[in-house]
Order: C-alpha cells, then structure tokens, then sequence
C-alpha cells in the first residue's frame, strides 16, 4: 500500500524544478509509505509523477516506483494491491512477456504498454488507485477500483492538472487554490463526510470508485465507469440465484475461503482486527483455517461496558487458537487522538469511529504491516440495525393519510424537545417500564421531521442524516443550492432492504467507512484488506433472493450460517454494537473546553461560513441533557478543527 501523486502541467519547466515540486506532494503523504519514495519526469510533457512505498509485496528494488515498462513507453504509479496477479502474470508470459520482478506494478505496466491502460484496467481483482502515463499516446489514465478501497482526489487549476491520494500532496502545488465548496459543506453537515465525486474545495474531485478518467494532451478530460454498482446490480437482481440454504451456505463459504486466501498473501507480517462480532469472526475463522500457524489477531477494548466488544473477541480468539492481542484504552487515552484527527482526515469527517479505529490500526502496526478486516459485510447481508427501523416506521407511517401526519407534525413542531420531555417525565408514572424511554422528547419530536415523507428514499436519507437538509443550508451563510441529483435505482431490487442497501453500497461505504480506514489504517502505515469486498463476493450476494440475508427477524442469516461453521453460535449471537465512544458524555465533561472553544460565537463568525445562533442553541440544549446532540455537534466540531488546521492561517475562504 502506497501513496501516488502527480501533476501535469502546460507550461515549460526544467526537469529538477519539476522534480523537487513533486517530491514535497510526495513526502507530506510518507505515511502511507514509509519504506521507499521515487520520482518520475517527463520534463518535455511538462508531467511528474512522485511516489510513497509500503512495500507488501516483492520487497526488493525490482518492486521500486515509478516504474517504466520494458519498452520504456508506459510509466505507472501505483497504491493497493491485486489479487488475479498470478493469472495476470501467467496470461503476459503466455504471449511473450518477460517478468523482471514478481511484483503486481509490473504486471499491470507491461499488459498497458502491449494492450493499453484502459484494457488492463477492468481486469484488475483488488483495491487500488493508479496513475499510467502513456508516452506514445502522451495521454494520462487515472483509475480506482470497483468498491473505491483506495482514494484518489484530482483538480485542474488554469493549465495544471493534479491528482493525489490524499489532498495534503495537491495542496503542496502552487497552482492549487484552496477554497471552500459549500455545497459541499452542506452536504458534510447532511451525511458527516462530503461525499463523491465532491471534495470539500471548489474545483477539487474524487474519483468516483469503478471509474477510469483519461486526460489528453489538451488537457481535457473526461471520467467514465468501468464498473457500474447500478448496472451489476440490476444484471445480478435480475439473475437471481436459485438456490437451498445448503447450497447457499457451500457456494458463500467457498467464495470467502477464495476471497480471504487471496489477501493473505504478503512478504510481510499478517493479521486481522477481531471485535468478536459476525463479520470480522467470519475472516478470522476462514484465515485460521486456511493457516498452518496462529493467525496474528487484534481487539480494543473499552471501560465502558456498553463500548466494550474485547470480551466477546477474546472468546472467538480462544476458539479459533488466534494468537490475540487486546489493548484497553482509557478515555484519556482515545481523546488523544483527536489533535490528531484533522491531519489523518485531511478533508472534514465526523465519523466518531474514526477514533477507535485509530488506535486498533495504532495497535496492529506494532505487530504487522497488512490486517484483514469485517468491512462490508453490513452492507451486504443488511446487517444494520437502521435497515429494521426504517421499514418499521414506513409500514407503522403510510397506512397514516399524509394531511393527517402534516398535522400531527405541525402540533408536535409548537413545542420543543426539552418540552416534550418535561411531559413524558409528568406522564411517565402511567407508562409502563417496558415500554420507558430516554429522551422521549427528542424521539416524539423526531417524529415531526417524518410527518411530510411520502417516499421510503427520502424518509431513509432522513433517517440517517445528521442535519436535515434544510438546518444544513440555514447554518451555512450563502450556501449553494446545487445539490446531488436523486438516485436511480437498478431494476429488479426486492423492496424498500435493497434500496437502503445499495444507497449505502454506493454512498455510505466508500465516502465513510473506507475512506475512515484508509485515513486510520495508512495514518500508521498499516495496510487493511476487505475479503468481503471482492467484487465477485459482492455480485453473487446481489443475486441472492432477501431470504438469505435476513430471516425470522435475524439479519446477515446465510453469514450466520457459515460462520458457524468454524465458530460455535453461542459466542457469535449477540446484540449489534457500534464500534463507536462516548462522546455525548465527553463533551459534557473532559472535551467541555475544547468544544465550547471551537463553538463560541466568535469562532464560528470567523470563516464567515456559519450562522452561529442555531449551533450555539444546539450545544446549550446537549450541555443540559435535554438532548443527545452528539453527532450535529460532533459534525461542526470536526470541520472547526479541521478549518484551523487548514483554512485559518490561510484566509482562503470565499
């Protein structure tokens, strides 16, 4: 795993200018590859390519980056790793080709410079973000994998174009103008992260994953998939499986042993993060059984019981024969980190798991420099808890005439939560204990923001924003109304589960939980790999009939089902946890300062990006415990440090 950066510019320069511009892009982003750095100059072409090494893989100099093809026509930076190598490798020798090395870089240069980059491409099984300079054609190729694993941010200022794995490497380019997108700030306070093809600046892109983007020596350029979520997924609902749950479980569990097998090949120490729950004891199981030796796995656990998963890892660790380590951090210690956080994420993001998973990234990299992990087998199998809500409160909601819900929302909006909350404590003596609630205010008020949703879509985009649109746009001053267009579903998914699923496949899973990993993983030089990521894992799990994924009121059913397998159920069966912090509680108590510091109406007028009040009554009503503001407050507390970091010293904002 790696780091790339780049510029192509039209005006002139000398080769050593070019050179030193590009390896101060390359050397701020050294965390994600401390083992080895290179530069490459085309000074004729004006282009540069810099590059950062996590060396996984043939750790010799034959693995060294950039690297030029044989024939010298083709030049390729390259961040991930690819997982069909082998295949790869022996279809070139087949035809004539000669290896110099064994590493997956070389193998992908060599078939662009025979067959061109755009053909190589969509043959790659893996996570990766590339760049291919083609010095015949004088065309550059971007690309990124299918589920957008790895990062890659790209901006055209004047005659430069620039790309980069992280947006410190762009913003070390005197070309690049820094300034804020607030569309794309309303869109961060909306979901806690910007979300592509948007970065937080204006004029400043990600790559959307499964695209290829082709710059031309006009410097035009154009992006276009080559791997469309939307499109395999209609091929796959359309196809669906027939299949009996024995079937099912043998084809899943052979997919995943394939799928795992493949990511643990490493010329460096391997492990995995385990939590104990479905998803991560599901790789571990798989990597154990297919190892002759104890798999290296990793915990964090807690003090606070309801934070705390290290017990149940631990469990699954003894089981298995996994020779586990488990760190118990303090509160103090996870607050940290967070001085930390605007320089690990250097664009917005309010993810609070971005913290603990920080410090079991921290924890792993002691010991290995690759980690298998659990991600995306939430999305996949419906694994979350909000899927469940959600289609309980659609069914309870639209058998309710939509002027008699208007009006329910209107009579509920004439008082506030903190008043709503005085009534139920008055009335709870007649509600019987089960059926207690804590801020009962705030969950009767958020009834009122469902009251005028006539849509399963708009009322799960609601569901799971952090702001609503509408507060989003009133607390940034001049926002823009150019906002992302509505999706459109592939035909043939099963009801209103696999429209949150794919919402979240194509949304929620790479701008936040992979983006989160990536930051937290490549921070200390730790590569993570995604078994369930595999895009042939994630095409045959879309044929699936709804059935296997959840059952009897059970979600991630025929994962269950292969799990145990290799883990009894009884240490697998537990409620789902968040693997999350307390911070309601902390910015009650130790981040009280720091909070009211980054919130005081002072600091929130200085950017000229915010209107102050509407915040400032938000974190008046979460200091009272009146109400559990955690995620609005922690959405405005991330982008304030993040704009001191970054913006302040500069005053680049419009």
């Amino acid at each position: 795993m790696c780091g790339i950066t780049g510029f192509w510019q039209s005006s002139g320069e000398e080769q050593a200018l070019l050179c030193a511009r590009v390896t101060r892009m390359a050397d701020c982003i050294a965390h994600r590859g401390p083992d080895d750095s290179g530069v490459w100059v085309d000074a004729a072409a004006g282009l540069a390519l810099g590059f950062r090494r996590l060396a996984i893989l043939d750790l010799t100099p034959t693995g060294h980056q950039p690297m030029l093809s044989a024939d010298g026509r083709c030049a390729i930076i390259f961040n991930g790793e690819i997982y069909n190598e082998r295949e790869l490798r022996a279809e070139a020798e087949a035809r004539g080709v000669r290896f110099r090395g064994r590493s997956d870089t070389e193998v992908i240069v060599e078939n662009a410079a025979r067959g061109g980059a755009e053909k190589i491409i969509p043959q790659l099984w893996g996570m990766f973000a590339l760049a291919i300079w083609d010095r015949e054609k004088r065309e550059l190729t971007l690309a990124r994998d299918r589920l957008g694993k790895k990062p890659l941010y790209y901006a055209q200022f004047g005659g430069t174009f620039l790309f980069g794995s992280e947006l410190k490497a762009l913003r070390q380019h005197p070309d690049f103008k820094a300034e804020i997108n607030r569309a794309a700030l309303v869109l961060y306070l909306r979901h806690g992260y910007v979300p592509a093809p948007l970065s937080i600046y204006s004029g400043v892109y990600k790559l959307p994953a499964g695209h290829l983007l082709t710059v031309r020596a006009d410097h035009s350029y154009h992006t276009r998939p080559y791997w469309d979520a939307a499109q395999v997924i209609e091929k796959s609902a359309n196809n669906r499986l027939q299949l009996d749950d024995a079937g099912a479980i043998e084809q899943l569990d052979s997919l995943l042993r394939d799928s795992v097998a493949r990511r643990m090949v490493a010329d460096v120490p391997l492990g995995a993060f385990l939590s104990g729950g479905i998803d991560s004891s599901t790789v571990v199981a798989l990597m154990q059984a297919q190892s002759n030796r104890p798999v290296k796995s990793f915990s964090i656990g807690f003090h606070i019981p309801s934070y705390n998963e290290a017990t149940f890892a631990k469990q699954v660790a003894l089981h298995l024969g996994t020779d586990h380590t488990e760190l118990y951090v303090t509160a103090e210690e996870a607050q940290a980190v967070i001085p930390r956080l605007p320089d690990l994420y250097d664009e917005p993001f309010s993810d609070s798991s971005q913290i603990p998973t920080f410090l079991i990234s921290q924890l792993a990299r002691k010991h290995v420099t690759v980690a298998l992990s659990g991600d995306g087998g939430d999305e996949l199998f419906a694994g979350y808890n909000r899927y469940n809500l959600a289609m309980d409160v659609w069914n309870r909601m639209r058998f309710i005439p939509s002027a008699l819900r208007r009006l329910a929302g209107r009579g509920i909006r004439y008082l506030n939560p903190e008043q709503w909350n005085a009534i139920y404590h008055r009335m709870e003596w007649i509600i019987p204990s089960k059926l207690r609630m804590n801020l009962a205010g705030e969950k009767i008020f958020k009834f009122a923001n469902f009251a005028d949703i006539t849509d399963p879509e708009l009322l799960y985009l609601n569901l799971i924003s952090i702001w609503k649109t509408e507060d989003a746009k009133n607390l940034v001053c001049d926002a823009s109304e150019k906002f992302r267009e509505p999706f459109k579903f592939p035909r043939g998914l099963l009801g209103f589960l696999e429209q949150m699923m794919f919402l979240d496949l194509v949304t929620y899973l790479p701008d936040d939980i992979l983006a989160k990993v990536d930051r937290a993983s490549m921070g200390v030089s730790l590569e993570v790999r995604a078994p369930f990521l595999d895009h042939r894992v994630v095409e045959w799990v879309w044929r699936l009939p709804n059935r296997f994924k959840q059952r009897d009121g059970q979600s991630k059913w025929l994962l269950r089902q292969v799990l145990s397998k290799y883990v009894p159920t009884e240490l697998s069966e537990r409620p789902k946890m968040g693997f999350g912090v307390p911070i309601d509680v902390w910015l009650r108590g130790p981040l009280k300062d720091w909070a009211e510091n980054l919130l005081s109406e002072e600091k929130l007028r200085d950017a000229g990006l915010f209107r102050p009040e509407p915040i400032r009554k938000v974190w008046a009503s979460h200091l009272k415990g009146n109400t559990n503001e955690q995620y609005k407050l922690w959405a405005i507390l991330m982008f304030q440090a993040w704009n001191e970091r970054w913006m302040k010293a500069e005053k680049i904002v419009r």
